[in-house]
C-alpha cells in the first residue's frame, strides 16, 4: 500500500517527507493508521547511523500507537477499529530457542525483525518505522491498547516503558528494594515512576539538580548530584540497583561504589564499547555490571497493562510531524525530561 513518512537520505540531512510502499498483507497481517508515534533516542542513533548499519533512506519510530483498518484472514485476536500498539519488533525468527519462551528480542537470528532496521523476512526489503501514515506488522507483534490509557501519551510505553519494566521485573525490584536512575531524560522518568509505582524507595543520579524538583514531583526519594564527591561517598553502599539510562558512552566507575554487596548496575541506554572501568569495586563488593535489551511482546502488554491499572503515563510533549527535527536537536543537547510524540493526523497522504 501506497503511504507517507519522513525519512532521511544519509547521516547529515534532516528529516523530509518521503513516498514509500507498504508490504501487501498476509493472512496474518494487522494493517493499521498510525495516530501516535513518540520520538526516541535511538531514531536519532538510526538517522545518524551513529552504530553504522543505517540503510538509507530510513524512516525511524518505533513508540507506535494506531487504529487498526484491516486485517488478514487469520488474524484472531484484533479487528477493524481496535486501538493497538506496536513496539521495538514486528518480527522474529519464532522458531528458536529464545523465541519460543517468549523472549523475542534476544532471538537467535539477531534482531531482524526490528521495526526500523530489520529486514522483511519474506521480501528482504528494510523495515520502515512509524514516523508514517500507515503500518502492516504481523499479529504476533502487535498489542492491545487497554481501555482507559491516554493514547496520545502512551506511545513511548511500547519502549522507553518496557525498556524500564523488564530490568526492574528481572530483577525482583518491589517494597524494600533501593533503586536508582541514571539520567532523567525520557527512559529516566519512565524508570523512576515504574519502580516508585512497585513500591521501591528511588534516588535519581544527575548531573546537577537542574531537574530535581521534576524528579521529587514524581515519587523520587532523592537526587543525587554525581559530580559532588563528598555527596557520593555519603551514599556508599546505599542501593541494591542502578538502572543506568544514559545514551552515551561515559565511565560507569564512580556508580559503582554506591551499589551494596551483591548489587547491580544495569545498561540500558547507552549501545557501543564502553570506557575501561576498574574490577576493584567490583570484585570487593560482589557486584555486577549487566545489560537488558527493550522487553519481550509478553513484558511490553504486562506495562501497558500496569500502567493502565495504575494511571501511569510518561512526561511528553505533543509535536507536529513537521518540527521532528527540532525534537531531534532538544534530544541531542538532552535538555528536556519528557519524551515527544508525534501527531500523525499532522502528515497527510498526498
Amino acid at each position: 500500500m501506497r503511504t507517507i513518512g519522513f525519512a532521511c537520505n544519509s547521516a547529515e540531512e534532516a528529516l523530509t517527507p518521503f513516498h514509500f510502499d507498504r508490504r501487501s498483507p498476509r493472512p496474518n497481517d494487522v494493517v493499521m493508521e498510525i495516530l501516535y508515534c513518540g520520538v526516541c533516542h535511538s531514531d536519532l542513533h538510526w538517522a545518524r547511523n551513529d552504530w553504522g548499519q543505517t540503510i538509507y533512506p530510513a524512516v525511524p519510530g518505533h513508540e507506535i500507537i494506531g487504529r487498526v483498518i484491516s486485517v488478514g484472514p487469520d488474524v484472531t485476536h484484533h479487528k477493524v477499529g481496535d486501538i493497538v500498539a506496536v513496539g521495538c519488533m514486528v518480527d522474529s525468527c519464532q522458531t528458536c530457542d529464545q523465541c519460543r519462551k517468549g523472549e523475542e528480542q534476544y532471538c537467535r537470528e539477531g534482531m531482524c525483525g526490528g521495526t526500523y532496521g530489520g529486514m522483511d523476512a519474506v521480501e528482504k526489503t528494510p523495515n520502515m518505522g512509524g514516523y508514517s501514515k500507515h503500518l502492516v506488522a504481523r499479529e504476533e507483534f502487535v498489542l492491545k491498547v487497554p481501555k482507559g490509557l491516554d493514547i496520545s501519551r502512551a506511545a513511548p510505553l511500547v519502549c522507553a516503558g518496557v525498556t524500564t519494566w523488564s530490568p526492574l521485573r528481572t530483577w525482583q525490584v518491589g517494597p524494600g528494594k533501593r533503586v536508582a536512575v541514571i539520567g532523567f531524560g525520557g527512559l529516566g522518568q519512565m524508570a523512576v515512576k515504574l519502580a516508585v509505582a512497585l513500591g521501591a524507595e528511588v534516588t535519581v543520579l544527575s548531573r546537577s539538580h537542574a531537574k530535581e524538583q521534576e524528579a521529587l514531583a514524581l515519587g523520587a526519594k532523592r537526587v543525587l548530584v554525581s559530580t559532588d564527591e563528598t555527596e557520593m561517598k555519603k551514599a556508599a553502599h546505599s542501593l541494591d540497583l542502578i538502572l543506568n539510562t544514559t545514551p552515551v558512552k561515559h565511565d560507569v566507575t564512580p556508580y559503582l561504589p554506591l551499589l551494596d554487596v551483591d548489587g547491580t548496575i544495569v545498561m540500558i541506554g547507552q549501545i557501543g564499547p564502553m570506557p575501561e572501568s576498574s574490577s576493584v569495586p567490583l570484585i570487593y563488593g560482589r557486584r555486577r555490571v549487566a545489560g537488558s535489551f527493550i522487553g519481550s511482546i509478553r513484558e511490553t502488554q504486562e506495562v501497558l497493562n500496569f500502567c493502565a491499572s495504575k494511571n501511569i503515563l510518561p512526561e511528553t510533549k505533543m509535536i507536529p510531524i513537521q518540527d521532528v527535527n527540532k525534537a531531534f536537536e532538544h534530544l541531542e543537547k538532552g535538555d528536556t525530561y519528557y519524551r515527544f510524540v508525534i501527531d500523525m493526523s499532522t502528515l497527510t497522504v498526498d
